[in-house]
């Protein structure tokens, strides 16, 4: 893994990552819990554009940050399976400079072309065994709320499929596309990035090489954040982040954004909008992804081609922009058609309509036209 310097420059402490766990047979250091692919599936869920700071770090294998820890995930069909890195307190000097501290895998290990192999230990069955210790409870317990495993995703694709023959097609290639319950403040400031920009770009903005926590709202309230963001490459969006976070310390409290999952959906969304540079489309994805809203419908240019394309909805006809009112009525077009999880509905679409799983996404629609022949023939034969 390259070592460039910290994309946020100004955080105090950072992770380096040289070597990634990597789930092999009989791997004790691992731990795990019942997740089927349906209800879950890693490879959609952290790369369709809710969160920027996971990242592919070797075959079905992501890692990234959550709950203060740096996570490595990856799973079979029925198992979802996590492995946390321990920090080493061993800080040194580079350079005249504070060396990051290292992050390296708890258990045992064996290099293995620049990742590390969780060492194969002896095991009658030759099935992967979880280590659990009550700590291990509480990882657990973080992992399942921020996969919101809580909610029953099959079902809900059974009442989204009956009630829109279109999702149903998509929805056989696209299972296991789960809504995360992100961190308020990390969702936040993630999603005022997000202007005008694309998901392989804010990426690289938020998601720097050592591995580190996200900024609290003291330090990004700093008055010094902004030009140290716009050196990085943050453009205009680096005064909309310091504006938001000082507007949140002077006027609120540090408890606000995590206050507002209490709140009714149109007074969360109401009160996000109040802050720099976040519109409607910001504002519900942070009521979405981090507030506990999910009849929130994100709408941009591309679920409004969707809405268009795929539904024959008339809203906005003939207009090259988005109004608000626009806006709320597509949104208001979809909680009709999908019910209190419209949003999640919403993000299937979505992440079927990207761009990297068009291939996906075709294999769906072969097999619906398959499909649809099979039952033609067999109506013709009855006749």
């Amino acid at each position: 893994m390259r070592t460039s310097s910290n994309q946020w420059g100004f955080l105090s402490q950072s992770i380096i990552m040289s070597q990634y766990a990597v789930l092999s047979v009989g791997a004790k250091s691992w731990r795990c819990l019942p997740c089927l692919r349906t209800e879950l599936r890693l490879d959609l869920t952290l790369s369709c554009g809710q969160s920027f700071r996971w990242r592919e770090t070797g075959d079905g294998h992501w890692t990234g940050v959550m709950g203060g820890r740096v996570w490595t995930l990856t799973q079979t069909e029925d198992t979802l399976w996590y492995y946390t890195y321990s920090m080493q307190d061993s800080e040194g000097k580079v350079k005249g400079r504070k060396r990051s501290a290292e992050a390296r895998p708890d258990g045992p290990v064996k290099r293995t072309r620049g990742m590390i192999t969780v060492k194969e230990e002896p095991a009658e069955d030759q099935e992967p065994k979880a280590k659990t210790t009550e700590h291990d409870h509480k990882e657990e317990e973080l992992l399942k709320d921020y996969f919101q495993l809580n909610v029953n995703l099959a079902d809900l694709y059974k009442q989204w499929g009956t009630a829109d023959t279109h999702f149903k097609s998509i929805a056989k290639a696209f299972t296991g596309v789960r809504m995360l319950r992100q961190d308020p403040t990390e969702c936040l400031f993630s999603f005022i990035c997000t202007s005008n920009n694309h998901i392989s770009r804010i990426q690289g903005m938020l998601d720097g090489t050592p591995y580190h926590d996200f900024p609290t709202l003291q330090v990004l309230a700093d008055s010094s954040v902004e030009s140290c963001l716009r050196n990085l490459g943050f453009g205009y969006r680096a005064r909309f982040l310091q504006q938001s976070a000082r507007q949140i310390m002077d006027t609120h409290d540090l408890d606000w954004l995590d206050s507002l999952r209490s709140v009714p959906y149109l007074q969360a969304q109401e009160a996000l909008r109040s802050l720099p540079g976040v519109g409607l489309k910001v504002a519900d994805c942070v009521c979405l992804m981090s507030l506990d809203k999910a009849q929130a419908v994100p709408v941009d240019t591309h679920v409004w081609q969707i809405a268009q394309r795929d539904y024959r909805c008339t809203v906005g006809k003939g207009l090259k922009s988005l109004t608000d009112k626009v806006y709320r009525d597509i949104g208001n077009f979809f909680r009709e058609l999908w019910g209190p999880y419209a949003g999640w509905a919403q993000s299937v679409l979505f992440c079927s309509d990207l761009k990297k799983f068009q291939d996906l996404k075709a294999m769906a629609v072969k097999k619906e036209e398959v499909t649809e022949v099979n039952i033609t023939n067999k109506k013709n034969k009855k006749t």
